[in-house]
Parts: structure tokens; C-alpha cells; sequence
């Protein structure tokens, strides 16, 4: 019988803090509000409670998605984590994530490709189940928790950024479930945006924490405006190409959910209906690398998510810059 990789269930976590664009501004001593929801689409954003850390975040996403997939964390044979805001340096957060669901017999590692790293682990879960014959689930998750990287006086990153977490388990199964998957990266711009602090270019001795304070996301330079416009559409169609598929051809996109202003411009450049996207920006604030599969488990809550037989393609790109491209069917 073939084994083909499928995506058996989806779950997503935010944390109980509400903190709307009002308290942002309260906190950052400056009023962002209207141009934010303006031109961005955020009107609020959820952040960790001070006794949560990013691991926490990942296993409540992980136990939904494990519920609804009708399977227990000790049927997992692999967990792959996404974070750049991991619990610690080292060790790796699906390590501490394998530990809080239980998952006694799943091997488990971190991604680390910045907000197009869930992605990235997608398709390597799917790549696992396809060469392992064991194999029967993996768990990709994805966890941000970069309130607490968050620098109050950077009037240009603060507003924007929030936790959460999203997961799915895969499977094996009788139909294709993925289909393709394509990567690109822009090495150019490592030093554009990022968290600088803590690793070995700028350790986190007296000295550095004097100098630069401690660990903060940071944004140096500006990216090209016409960034997503001139990689997205080749990103995609390198994974489509794979597929033997076309734009029209998918039924939902989801695309990472920094802001909503470039997924309608990306939406009308593909000449796509904007019914076939979906957005949690607004509600949830930007959630890195997890946001993509926020935003499918969303539409699925609402009732308007995929349906077996149609065809789904993520679309993320992060710090690096780095860009993950997959496309699933429904099964």
C-alpha cells in the first residue's frame, strides 16, 4: 500500500493576555494605533503570561492537534519543533515539549529558519514519513514567544509582534497529502532583523549587557519594498511547478501574517479571490514562524478551511531573509 504523508490534524494555542493597540501604545509612550490597523490589519495581539515560556505554548497547541488526530502523544515516533525563541540556547525546546506531552518514544529536534521555519519542518516531517517505513505520526509544531525579545523603545518592531503556537500531526495514508515543496533565501540580509544577543557573535558577558543590553529583536535595515512581490510568486511557483499544479489551482493559501495589506496586494497579483486566504493578524498580532498553520487551524475553526480534495499551499519567508514554499492536498 503506498505511504503517502498527510496532514491528519491541526492546533493552534494563543496565550489568555489580550493587549490591545491602546496598551501598546500606553507602553510605548506613542500612538501607532490607527496607522497599525491601517496598514497593517493588527488591532490586538496576545502575550505570554510572565510564568509561560515558549515550550509551554507548543505543547497546548501539540495536545489539540494530537486530540483531534485521535492519538496519544506516546503514538508520536518524531517531534520537529520551529522556534527563534526557544525556551533556551540549548537544550532544544522540542526536547522539553517531548517531556510535557509525554511523548516517551518520539525522537525530536529543533528548526531554527526564523518565521519561514514551521515550513521548513513541514517538509521535513513529510520527508521523514516518506523514507522511514516505521514511521506512522510526527508531530511539526511551531512556537513564538517574542514578547519577551520585545524593545518597547523601537517604535518600528513593538506594536507588531505577539505569541502563540501552532501544530499538526502527520500521517501515512492511501492518497497524496503532500505534494511539493520549495525553498529559496536571501543570505544578504542576515544582518537586517534578528535577536543579536546571546550567541556567540555578541555572548551576553557584563560587557556585551552593558553595551547593548540585553537580547532584543532588533531591526537594522530596511528590506527592498518590493521584496514579497519579486520572491513570493517565484517561491510558490518553484513548489507548484514540482506539483504540476497552477495558481488557480489552489484552493487556500496561507501566507505568514505579518500584514494583511501585503496578502490582499499578493492575492490581487496572482489574480486569486481573496476568499481563497485567511488571516488572524488582526486578532492574534504576528506570531513568526507557527502563524501559517495559526491561520489554517483558524479557517478550519470557522468553517471555511479546506475540504477533502482541494489543494492548500503555505507561503512563508523570515530573518535572513529565508522562504519556505509547500502544497498539501486535503485528505
Amino acid at each position: 500500500m503506498p505511504r503517502h504523508p498527510q496532514i491528519l490534524a491541526t492546533g493552534s494555542y494563543v496565550p489568555e493576555r489580550i493587549v490591545s493597540n491602546a496598551e501598546i501604545d500606553a507602553l510605548m509612550g506613542v500612538s501607532t494605533s490607527e496607522w497599525l490597523l491601517a496598514n497593517v490589519g493588527i488591532r490586538e495581539r496576545r502575550w505570554m503570561a510572565p510564568g509561560q515560556v515558549t515550550s509551554d505554548l507548543v505543547a497546548e497547541a501539540s495536545k489539540r492537534a494530537l486530540e483531534r488526530a485521535g492519538i496519544n502523544a506516546a503514538d508520536l515516533d518524531l517531534i520537529i519543533v520551529s522556534t527563534d525563541t526557544p525556551d533556551y540556547l540549548s537544550p532544544s525546546t522540542s526536547v522539553v515539549v517531548q517531556y510535557k506531552l509525554g511523548a516517551h518514544k518520539a525522537g525530536c529536534y529543533d528548526i531554527n529558519s526564523a518565521c519561514a521555519g514551521w515550513v521548513m519542518a513541514l517538509d521535513q516531517g513529510a520527508r521523514y514519513l516518506l523514507t522511514e517505513p516505521f514511521y506512522k505520526y510526527v508531530l511539526v509544531a511551531g512556537g513564538y514567544g517574542m514578547s519577551r525579545f520585545i524593545n518597547l523603545q523601537d517604535k518600528k518592531t513593538a506594536n507588531l509582534f505577539a505569541d502563540g503556537a501552532g501544530a499538526v500531526v502527520l500521517g501515512v495514508g492511501p492518497q497524496p497529502g503532500f505534494l511539493a515543496s520549495n525553498t529559496l533565501a536571501v543570505g544578504s540580509y542576515h544582518d537586517a532583523l534578528g535577536i543579536y544577543g546571546g550567541g556567540t557573535a555578541r555572548p551576553s558577558s557584563p560587557e556585551n549587557l552593558l553595551t547593548f543590553g540585553s537580547p532584543r529583536v532588533e531591526f537594522v535595515r530596511k528590506f527592498p519594498s518590493t521584496f514579497n512581490t519579486e520572491y513570493w510568486p517565484k517561491l510558490m511557483q518553484g513548489a507548484l511547478g514540482k506539483a504540476g499544479l497552477s495558481f488557480d489551482d489552489i484552493d487556500h493559501y496561507y501566507f505568514t501574517q505579518l500584514n494583511r495589506r501585503t496578502i490582499e496586494m499578493m492575492m490581487d497579483l496572482l489574480r486569486q479571490p481573496i476568499s481563497k486566504t485567511h488571516w488572524i493578524m488582526d486578532k492574534w498580532g504576528y506570531t513568526g514562524s507557527p502563524c501559517v498553520v495559526m491561520a489554517l487551524d483558524d479557517d478550519l475553526a470557522q468553517g471555511s478551511g479546506p475540504q477533502p480534495g482541494q489543494n492548500i499551499l503555505f507561503c512563508a519567508s523570515g530573518g535572513g531573509i529565508t522562504m519556505a514554499s509547500s502544497v498539501w492536498r486535503w485528505v
